[in-house]
């Protein structure tokens, strides 16, 4: 069986259009998620894009969407609230070095266009 830190740095980064979730603190920090082409679900349901199993975390807690604009991360009605940057939203555009937190995980964005 490989080693999937192995696997990850021989990836690099990636491409300009995609983006990546990188946990920086949780239990599955170093973990890395790429953001879907539309929509990636965030949240404690087992069908979320990224899945994080903790009761701070809402079954369906955040969005990250790819709009015209570029990309954002949307709260869709979670109990704890997520947190661009430090400050609780409701939405706004990530990029590049944006840090994500939903429930007592966080996140950092690598990628993307303005990367």
């Amino acid at each position: 069986m490989s080693d999937p830190t192995v696997q990850q740095e021989a990836i690099g980064p990636p491409p300009e259009e995609l983006l990546v979730l990188v946990v920086v603190r949780g239990t599955n920090a170093g973990s890395r998620y790429v953001v879907n082409p539309t929509v990636t679900h965030i949240g404690r349901h087992p069908d979320s894009d990224v899945f994080l199993d903790d009761v701070t975390v809402s079954r369906r807690h955040a969005e990250v969407r790819r709009t015209a604009s570029g990309f954002q991360v949307v709260d869709v009605g979670s109990l704890n609230g997520t947190y661009l940057d430090g400050d609780r939203i409701d939405s706004g555009p990530i990029s590049e070095g944006s840090r994500i937190q939903v429930g007592l995980f966080k996140f950092v964005v690598i990628g993307g266009a303005d990367a």
